[in-house]
C-alpha cells in the first residue's frame, strides 16, 4: 500500500507538471511557470491539489469574448459557412452545367470536304482539366 500511494503522488505531480508547463499565462493567476513548477517539488501534494483548484477555475471562467474555458479556432458552424465545401458545389455545379452543354457522343458530326458527314462517326475524347482551390479551371498542359 505505501507504494501505490508513492506512485499515485508521483503520477498526480507529473500530470500537475506538465498541465502547468501547457497552461496559458491567465490560468496560471499570476505566478510564472518556473514558480509553479518549485511549489509543486518542494511541496508535491498540496502544490498539485492548489495547482488543479486553480486552474480549473480559471478555465471555467467566462473569456472576454463570451466562451468559457480557453478558446478554440472558430469553425463552420453549417456546411454553407464552408468555404471550401462552398468551393466544392461551385465546382459540381460547373461540371455538371458543362456536361448539360457538350453535344452527345452520337451527335456529333464528322464533316467531309463535301460538308457532308455521318452522325456518330468521331467520338471526341471530352478536355481534362485541372480543378482545385488554387488552379482555378485551366485546362491541363
Amino acid at each position: 500500500m505505501k507504494n501505490l500511494g508513492a506512485l499515485l503522488l508521483i503520477g498526480l505531480v507529473v500530470y500537475s507538471v506538465v498541465d502547468v508547463l501547457s497552461s496559458e499565462k491567465d490560468e496560471r493567476i499570476g505566478l510564472p511557470r518556473w514558480a509553479w513548477v518549485v511549489l509543486l517539488i518542494l511541496v508535491p501534494l498540496v502544490g498539485s491539489i492548489v495547482w488543479i483548484a486553480v486552474s480549473r477555475t480559471q478555465r471555467g471562467r467566462p473569456q472576454p469574448g463570451g466562451t468559457i474555458g480557453r478558446a478554440l479556432a472558430p469553425a463552420p458552424v453549417a456546411p454553407d459557412d464552408d468555404p471550401e465545401f462552398l468551393w466544392t458545389l461551385d465546382q459540381r455545379r460547373r461540371q455538371a452545367e458543362q456536361r448539360r452543354t457538350l453535344p452527345a457522343p452520337d451527335e456529333t458530326v464528322e464533316g467531309r470536304a463535301d460538308g457532308t458527314g455521318t452522325a456518330g462517326s468521331a467520338e471526341r475524347e471530352p478536355e481534362h482539366r485541372e480543378t482545385g482551390p488554387d488552379t482555378g479551371d485551366r485546362p491541363r498542359g
